[in-house]
């Protein structure tokens, strides 16, 4: 599903951008032999992209649709979160008192850690316990008793010193929520937060309809041939940190609705700004990314985001609102090496191109478009405001180092290009007898079709390996 080119509640910069984007992922897919994903944009609370990809299982050859349900991990701690700052704006809680006032047998260290400071992954606890064996199917999720043993364990530093990521953390969260409610935390949770979201295809845990289709997690290719790994496995006590099931439509649409302008959400918008709040630097890490109440923030193309990541065993997922554009996107991948995280990054600043130059001008014509190959090279022709622009869906970010063509009729120039490529020269299309384009032609290169291009090199090589 993509908006049409008519369609005035979508900027026609957005409409050009949802067409390209699903030809990068699928070939993206292709390159680094993904079995399955799911993509999908939320504007302005409306979904304009919700589409699926490749396998759901690879092994049964079951494709993936848009439907399938999938296990979105830590996505599942900012619905803890925002289930949290529901009691709070309920007065049954507040942010700064101690979680030994909820739950007893804490170790004491523990047991004064505040509400925030878990939220925030702030309270030093341990992330996973000394056996994170239930992320490699070796042992079960952890049950409501094993947590509370964990828990009375001290914790591995002090609270309030740094940003240090804890599922142990939101597991005690779950309790918190299961002693003020007096209900079961994937109950009350899916009544007062998923129900409340008009999440209808989300559940707290792997309790999914049987006619209701789930996408499977894969192994890594690494060792060996992509296995298929159980993605229906209850979590137990681990509910509030990896539980929850869902479709990339829902998780769009639900962090949609925690953006502080929107004008839909089940929460009040200071709640959503504390939760939204770059509260704690990521610290040692490559990027400037942060972490508020159940939510991770940062920059990316010249643009703030929050959202969350997610990895669940064979399967990884990331979700982002681009508050400034009043847009929020989510992908999955089923798959352990999945590149959903790259993919939104990619994704990203391949919305800030379009959004940068605009639509392709009526001016410029259909024929330079599409995808073209050659021996060292494949690239994407992708028309955009006044110029064509020559993408690389090989990469991470394909309008990365992009060379820009000013065309007319079937001829053009190299308008701009980096220092090591065909800056200023010839660009041409040929033509056959019917008017379809056989060749592209850029400065000296050609590109061809893909199957054009295959056969050419398989006649001058030959088959090659198998």
């Amino acid at each position: 599903m993509t908006p049409h080119p008519g369609d005035t509640a979508v900027p026609p910069w957005l409409v050009s951008a949802l067409h390209y984007l699903p030809q990068w992922l699928q070939f993206q897919m292709r390159q680094h032999d993904e079995p399955g994903c799911a993509v999908a944009v939320v504007h302005r609370g409306r979904v304009v992209l919700d589409e699926a990809y490749g396998m759901a299982d690879r092994v049964r050859a079951e494709p993936l649709t848009p439907r399938h349900r999938w296990r979105a991990a830590s996505h599942s701690k900012t619905v803890a979160a925002v289930a949290i700052m529901k009691l709070r704006e309920r007065g049954q809680l507040q942010l700064d008192e101690a979680v030994g006032r909820h739950i007893g047998g804490l170790h004491p260290m523990l047991a004064r850690a505040t509400i925030a400071q878990l939220l925030s992954h702030t309270a030093g606890t341990t992330r996973d316990g000394p056996d994170a064996g239930f992320y490699e199917d070796r042992r079960p999720f952890l049950g409501a008793a094993e947590l509370r043993t964990l828990l009375a364990q001290p914790p591995t530093i002090d609270a309030n010193t740094r940003f240090k990521y804890s599922n142990l953390g939101y597991g005690l969260l779950g309790l918190v929520i299961e002693a003020l409610t007096g209900e079961p935390y994937t109950q009350w949770v899916q009544r007062e937060v998923i129900d409340a979201a008009d999440l209808a295809d989300t559940t707290a845990d792997a309790l999914v309809a049987s006619d209701a289709p789930l996408a499977r997690g894969h192994g890594s290719r690494l060792l060996g041939q992509r296995v298929v790994m159980r993605s229906d496995t209850p979590v137990q006590a681990m509910a509030p940190t990896i539980g929850l099931v869902t479709t990339a439509s829902d998780l769009a649409r639900f962090y949609a609705q925690l953006a502080p302008d929107t004008s839909t959400s089940l929460l009040s918008v200071d709640s959503r700004r504390e939760m939204v709040r770059r509260q704690w630097r990521d610290p040692h890490s490559p990027i400037e990314r942060y972490y508020g109440l159940g939510i991770a923030s940062g920059s990316l193309a010249g643009w703030d985001w929050f959202g969350h990541y997610g990895n669940f065993p064979g399967i990884a997922s990331r979700t982002v609102v681009l508050p400034a554009l009043q847009l929020s996107l989510a992908i999955l991948g089923n798959a352990i090496d999945a590149r959903s995280h790259s993919w939104v990054d990619g994704a990203v600043h391949l919305l800030a191109t379009f959004a940068r130059r605009g639509a392709p001008a009526p001016k410029l014509p259909d024929a330079w478009q599409g995808r073209w190959w050659n021996h060292w090279h494949v690239i994407d022709l992708v028309p955009m405001g006044e110029r064509v622009l020559v993408a690389n869906p090989l990469q991470l970010q394909p309008f990365a180092d992009v060379a820009e063509l000013e065309v007319d009729g079937d001829h053009g120039r190299i308008a701009l290009g980096w220092g090591y490529a065909n800056h200023g020269e010839p660009a041409r299309l040929v033509c056959d007898d019917h008017g379809r384009v056989t060749e592209v032609w850029l400065g000296g290169w050609r590109y061809l079709r893909e199957a054009q291009a295959a056969a050419e090199v398989a006649a001058r090589y030959g088959a090659g390996e198998g």
